[in-house]
């Protein structure tokens, strides 16, 4: 079995040595989902905060992802979601609409920092250093912490907007592409939720 490695502050302490304090992580969680909006993360957390559980929020279940999202947002020095619309994404394409969730999760935050950390890709139009990181939410602590808060944040919003748009199951599924999704999609046709210019969803209108 392949060992899982454990997010670390390696990348923090280099930058720090460097002359940053203020280091922030940014990751996304709804891109490969067919509706709802992207919601994307930045947190800055100081290196003392010993947070036992942060890992990429897909390695944790449920329970942990909601037990430790408590410890991040007490212990970060700040942190911040942003979002873009399935209209936004329509528009732009998810890669830029991702982008531009993650540029309001750093306007967002109440300090702002001095570099970024960012999982996958660089963000473009940004205002301050960025250093992509391949992996980030498995190597970097404050992505992990990112993509913790970004995927209960964008849960939790899906569970609301599945009040507001009954049928489509989206408290079950949040809006990825599953058999119970696609079965109301064909029997309902699309919400305005619905990302329009995805595939699966065209398909689904012919």
């Amino acid at each position: 079995m392949v060992a899982v490695p454990t997010p670390t502050f390696k990348l923090e302490r280099e930058l720090i040595s460097q002359g940053f304090s203020l280091i922030a992580g940014v990751d996304e969680a709804g891109c490969g989902c067919w509706a709802g909006p992207v919601y994307a993360a930045a947190v800055i957390l100081p290196l003392d905060s010993r947070i036992s559980l942060i890992r990429d929020s897909k390695r944790l279940s449920l329970a942990q992802r909601e037990r430790v999202i408590v410890d991040i947002k007490s212990k970060a020095t700040a942190w911040a979601i942003g979002t873009a619309s399935a209209q936004e994404i329509d528009e732009l394409n998810i890669r830029q609409a991702s982008f531009l969730a993650m540029r309001r999760a750093l306007a967002n935050l109440s300090i702002q920092p001095q570099t970024v950390l960012s999982d996958g890709f660089k963000i473009p139009e940004l205002q301050l250093p960025c250093r992509r990181i391949i992996g980030g939410d498995r190597l970097v602590k404050s992505i992990a912490a990112a993509s913790i808060i970004a995927k209960v944040e964008r849960d939790l919003e899906m569970h609301r907007l599945d009040q507001l748009y009954p049928g489509y199951g989206f408290s079950q599924h949040k809006g990825y592409g599953t058999a119970l999704h696609k079965q109301s999609l064909e029997e309902l046709g699309p919400s305005i939720l619905h990302r329009m210019s995805y595939k699966p969803i065209q398909n689904i209108q012919k």
